[in-house]
């Protein structure tokens, strides 16, 4: 099987059900960036130490494809495997958060080699959430994906905080000038 199928030399992509589409299309942006997402997610697992942070991201990696699966149909389509994430990802939180010193300024995105990766991840997650929403503004979409992704850049941020303090990176407080 080629790799390449020349079908989308035109600017033009398929959806799942054979719906042909402009690749500039607001959907296929929507799926691009979730997939951006998902190869940040992989970078991100070349840093991490942590194993049950390591765990959760392959993971999120799994949830990721199901919901750029959902994205690409042209009619709405749930994406049923993650509609109990969302709280699985606060309890993580809550038990990381627990291990961190408590949070009472912003903190600017940085810290060590993981740290800073998952700080980025977190972006490109608000990113993909902004897009989707653009999407749901025009067409029905399954409404646990946003809770999903905002949930998700919760976790991403918690992360980076908890890598950093395991590799002694000390957070620093944004400062107004």
């Amino acid at each position: 099987m080629a790799i390449y199928t020349r079908k989308g030399d035109k600017g033009r992509t398929s959806l799942f059900d054979g719906t042909k589409t402009s690749k500039s299309d607001l959907r296929i942006s929507a799926v691009g960036t979730i997939d951006e997402l998902n190869s940040l997610i992989g970078v991100c697992l070349l840093f991490v130490r942590n194993k049950t942070i390591k765990t959760e991201l392959e993971k999120i990696q799994n949830d990721l494809f199901e919901i750029g699966g959902a994205l690409a149909y042209p009619h709405k389509m749930p994406a049923e495997t993650i509609y109990e994430r969302a709280s699985e990802f606060e309890k993580i939180i809550d038990q990381l958060t627990r291990k961190m010193p408590s949070l009472s300024n912003f903190i600017l995105p940085g810290g060590g080699k993981a740290g800073s990766h998952l700080h980025l991840a977190r972006t490109v997650c608000r990113r993909s959430e902004r897009r989707i929403v653009e999407l749901s503004n025009k067409q029905n979409i399954d409404s646990e994906i946003l809770v999903y992704l905002n949930r998700l850049s919760d976790l991403l941020f918690t992360f980076a905080r908890f890598e950093n303090q395991r590799d002694r990176k000390k957070e620093k407080v944004w400062r107004k000038r």
